[in-house]
């Protein structure tokens, strides 16, 4: 969902950074008696190349993407409040969903490039037309209809001559 005034329903996001409000979901590769402890830097949560080429992408074939927003990751399977929407924002939180992690800290810790693509499926709670409520059906609506920008993201990348 969207907590950005600017992007609406439908809208594409490459996020730049992360905040994990998610818990109990295995973090790490590295756990049981005899892993060993395994830091890695998560400055930039996703890669910055892929980033780049994932937005190159998008104009190559016509689609907007907004290149910058910081994701909340929250446990789910609920959509949040208008309170914790209000907590998400204070904390520079752009955009929220419920997925995205642990995935972008496994992959940071198997040194894979990684990042994501965003599709704003909603307005958050108490924000835009969800001042009211939030519909699943239109949230469903929403994702259906831009799922195909999406795979042609990705089809484009795949394709393209670096």
């Amino acid at each position: 969902g969207s907590i950005r005034a600017d992007l609406k329903p439908g809208d594409l996001v490459l996020p730049d950074q992360i905040i994990d409000y998610t818990w109990g979901r295995p973090s790490t590769f590295h756990e049981g008696p005899d892993a060993a402890v395994t830091h890695v830097d998560f400055t930039e949560p996703y890669d910055r190349r892929l980033r780049s080429r994932l937005r190159d992408a998008a104009a190559a074939i016509g689609v907007t993407v907004s290149d910058s927003a910081v994701y909340a990751a929250t446990q789910g399977p609920r959509l949040e409040s208008a309170a914790e929407i209000n907590r998400l924002e204070r904390d520079g939180a752009e955009v929220v969903g419920m997925t995205g992690m642990p995935e972008a800290a496994l992959a940071r810790e198997l040194a894979l490039p990684y990042a994501a693509i965003n599709v704003v499926a909603n307005h958050a709670a108490g924000r835009g037309e969800a001042g009211e409520g939030i519909s699943l059906e239109a949230i469903h609506a929403v994702l259906a209809a831009s799922m195909h920008q999406v795979q042609a993201i990705i089809e484009r990348l795949l394709t393209a001559d670096d």
